[in-house]
């Protein structure tokens, strides 16, 4: 089979979803009718129309009936995600009249959850715009796949494949779809909790609902310029605390409040550990604005925690500017950024599970070289014995992916550094930027800016793609294209 024909098996399968794209892409046009923004009409139209139309291509081509590959699974989640942000990007560019490439930056920030911007004018932004960018990243919270397989025709390793190719692996029902429509129903009822909760802090409601979308899907699109310092409101601030580490909470453990009543955050290694390293990211932050900057306490501790909680659930909203930090804060925002929130999430970065089995394997590894090589030391994992050739393979596959992050970041951050000899910005706000990118976080320095030259934009356009994937789809992807799928 040519490459062609092994993508046809799948084909029906990415038709549907984008289908449903089509359908629930036709939201923000409700926006365009309140707001009487009727010139904005057909620029958003034409996202649910193409959709609609290259789904329907798809669900009728002809296709084999046979089970696709995993590697041909991993290849149209690729697919998927860089055809929707081109999609995305459509109204940017026929609304806007924003370059391509700019455009192709907004929409890949949008649906990857990233929140660094190319919009040349926020406040002046149409509203349908606005929310479609908010939209964008409430839908791909939790991932295109992941929203639609309670769609898909077929059952099995297909769709199972698209479902864990977005590193959310940890399935708490035994059936696919189910799993599917539970993640619909808590979703949606998580986002009106948090539009509700912001709402205290006596926003908007235009404004906290593009809050409650972008907050819970720790993207970080904001419908004003400055972001969050706009509102100066402290109140609000804390408020948008616990929509974040929600958004970066297992959602495993929502779905055992939700059908079992069961409570069981302080239960969760990864819940646990979440807050852990948000406790000690405010107490850092919080000490080096103080004895470092000279704020004053009260300054530092809002700033400290918002941040904090910001960079670990990797949400793109900032009360202040990280490049007046200390070259040694920033670094320490870094380190909280690659760490991310928990898999089952909603937050990018490596994922709390895998720096936990990371540094089990560290441990393992390091027992195994100080006893007789006849004893046998045994890899233990939530509580559960794990046989050696397992574990020895999945902590490997672990470490390789962390390997390719920090390689990544290394190659890329070379490569802007050339593409941008002539700025005037230190290579700490590159690395700084690049991470944020790479996290699907958003925090930036400023060294994002339209002024960019298009070799920078399109290397954060592929570094919000490859880290949302987490690597391997996207290398998956390049590696058929190349060899096959043989």
């Amino acid at each position: 089979m040519d490459r062609l024909e092994y993508f046809s098996v799948i084909a029906p399968d990415i038709g549907q979803i984008f289908r449903f794209m089509g359908v629930i892409s036709c939201l923000p046009l409700a926006v365009t009718a309140v707001y009487g923004e009727w010139e904005m009409f057909v620029p958003m139209a034409l996202v649910p129309l193409i959709f609609v139309i290259i789904g329907s291509l798809l669900v009728r081509a002809p296709h084999p009936e046979r089970e696709a590959r995993l590697s041909v699974a991993l290849t149209a989640v690729a697919l998927i995600w860089f055809t929707s942000a081109v999609i995305g990007s459509v109204p940017f560019i026929v609304g806007l009249h924003m370059p391509v490439t700019d455009a192709i930056f907004e929409a890949m920030s949008g649906w990857t959850d990233t929140g660094l911007t190319l919009l040349p004018d926020v406040e002046n932004t149409p509203k349908t715009l606005l929310f479609w960018r908010s939209f964008m990243q409430w839908l791909g919270g939790l991932g295109i796949v992941a929203f639609t397989v309670a769609l898909a025709n077929r059952s099995g390793l297909i769709q199972r494949g698209l479902y864990r190719s977005e590193g959310r692996s940890e399935a708490f029902m035994p059936s696919v779809v189910g799993t599917g429509m539970a993640m619909w129903r808590i979703y949606v009822i998580i986002t009106l909790g948090s539009i509700g909760l912001i709402l205290l802090s006596g926003v908007p409601v235009w404004d906290a609902v593009n809050l409650a979308l972008t907050g819970i899907a720790t993207g970080g699109f904001s419908v004003h310029a400055e972001g969050i310092p706009y509102y100066q409101n402290p109140l609000l601030e804390l408020l948008l605390v616990p929509v974040m580490l929600a958004g970066a909470m297992p959602f495993k453990l929502y779905y055992l409040m939700y059908y079992h009543k069961k409570v069981g955050f302080f239960g969760d290694r990864q819940a646990v550990t979440l807050l852990a390293l948000t406790l000690i990211g405010f107490c850092v932050l919080t000490a080096d604005l103080v004895f470092l900057m000279g704020r004053d306490l009260l300054t530092a501790l809002r700033e400290g925690i918002f941040m904090a909680t910001a960079a670990i659930t990797s949400t793109g909203f900032q009360n202040t500017y990280p490049h007046a930090w200390p070259t040694v804060t920033a670094l320490f925002l870094i380190i909280l950024m690659l760490i991310g929130g928990s898999s089952g999430s909603t937050a990018g970065g490596l994922k709390i599970s895998r720096v936990i089995l990371g540094l089990e394997g560290l441990a393992w590894w390091f027992k195994r070289i100080f006893v007789s090589g006849k004893v046998i030391v045994p890899f233990r994992h939530e509580g559960r014995t794990v046989q050696k050739n397992i574990a020895e393979l999945e902590v490997s596959k672990n470490m390789l992916i962390i390997i390719l992050y920090f390689v990544t970041v290394f190659v890329c951050t070379i490569a802007v550094l050339h593409f941008e000899a002539h700025t005037a910005f230190e290579s700490s706000n590159v690395i700084f930027e690049i991470v944020s990118a790479f996290c699907n976080n958003g925090i930036s320095t400023g060294f994002v800016n339209p002024e960019m030259s298009l070799a920078s934009k399109w290397t954060f356009i592929f570094l919000m793609w490859f880290g949302r994937l987490e690597i391997v789809p996207v290398l998956v992807l390049f590696v058929g294209m190349i060899r096959g799928f043989d």
